[in-house]
């Protein structure tokens, strides 16, 4: 037998007849947020994670979006504030969409035509955004902040292959390019401790765990792991003669300039202390054998071959240093800013 209906319930309908398919899902979310954020606590499903640190305002060129650090030191992007500033009017897990024999995806990426471009693991990780408690006790989601890049570089890669990105969608790989350029400057990790103010409670554990990354505790074997054409490339650009490779003292002060310095906060200093000068006035090992296999012999290979890129592109040291200077600052020093042709080179 039909019971009849309150007036609340039928003015509740009735509202709800009014309002748009966006905002009547967005009404469901804040009620299903809401129902589980007040049930009673299960020891059988796991716990919420709650924000030690939140900013609203962290800024990536014109573009500001919500970040937190969360319990186990996890930083975390909104969501929410991810689509926004990629130019979507529509965020939130909420807004996710199950493609037909596919991931449930944020709706950014949700296009058929983009799934050649996304890797298993970013595939993975955006299918299964963090839930956390803000600081005011609402409930959350947020994208990993380290996979920013990847977000982007979907959408940079989807441009760069023919018919891979649809015109609608051009505005998507020009904010992804912003945002890139942005994080060119200086890490999003970074970024986020400082705007949260997390960078104050940090203590050396963080950086000592960066270096057991990079620096191996045992000395590897000794191979050459510097092109020659990083040298001739060097040589060319300050105006020396080769001589045959011989090289001048000078030539490590530049290698700890241009590579050493770029490659990790910290690292040179680990190196140094690693490999400390002996009483001939020469160190007894190269830095690079102090190096792991697995992080910091391919991070070196990746900064060289960078380097080499901007060295054959320029046609003066001083245009060379300008280039790697902005696009591969040092970690002890403030990031240069672009301007002029120049400096897009």
């Amino acid at each position: 037998m039909e019971t009849e209906k309150s007036i609340q319930q039928m003015g509740g309908e009735a509202r709800r007849e009014k309002l748009t398919p966006e905002q009547r899902s967005e009404s469901s979310r804040h009620a299903a947020l809401a129902r589980w954020e007040n049930a009673p606590i299960d020891p059988n499903k796991p716990r919420i994670p709650r924000a030690t640190h939140e900013s609203d305002n962290l800024t990536l060129a014109d573009m500001v979006i919500p970040c937190a650090v969360i319990e186990g030191g996890t930083r975390v992007l909104s969501e929410r504030g991810v689509t926004k500033a990629l130019g979507g009017k529509r965020g939130g897990a909420h807004w996710r969409r199950m493609k037909e024999g596919g991931a449930n995806m944020p709706v950014y990426l949700s296009a058929d035509n983009f799934k050649p471009f996304i890797s298993n693991s970013l595939q993975v990780a955006l299918s299964n955004p963090i839930l956390y408690k803000s600081k005011n006790g609402g409930l959350a989601y947020g994208l990993p902040a380290s996979l920013l890049p990847e977000v982007c570089e979907v959408f940079l890669k989807a441009r760069d292959t023919k018919g891979g990105l649809h015109p609608s969608q051009k505005h998507l790989a020009v904010k992804a390019d912003i945002l890139m350029r942005a994080l060119a400057h200086v890490g999003i990790i970074a970024l986020v401790d400082e705007a949260t103010g997390y960078q104050d409670v940090r203590d050396r554990l963080a950086l000592q765990e960066i270096l057991k990354k990079y620096i191996s505790g045992a000395l590897l074997a000794y191979a050459s792991m510097f092109p020659l054409v990083f040298y001739k490339e060097l040589f060319r650009l300050k105006g020396w003669p080769w001589n045959n490779g011989k090289m001048p003292s000078v030539v490590g002060h530049y290698t700890n300039d241009l590579v050493y310095h770029r490659l990790a906060p910290g690292v040179l200093a680990e190196l140094r202390k690693n490999n400390p000068v002996t009483e001939t006035g020469h160190r007894k090992y190269k830095h690079f054998q102090w190096l792991t296999k697995e992080i910091g012999h391919p991070a070196l290979n990746q900064i060289l071959y960078r380097l080499i890129g901007m060295m054959e592109a320029s046609p003066t040291w001083e245009a060379f240093k300008i280039k790697v200077d902005t696009k591969l600052p040092r970690w002890d020093r403030t990031p240069l800013l672009e301007f002029g042709e120049d400096a897009k080179a």
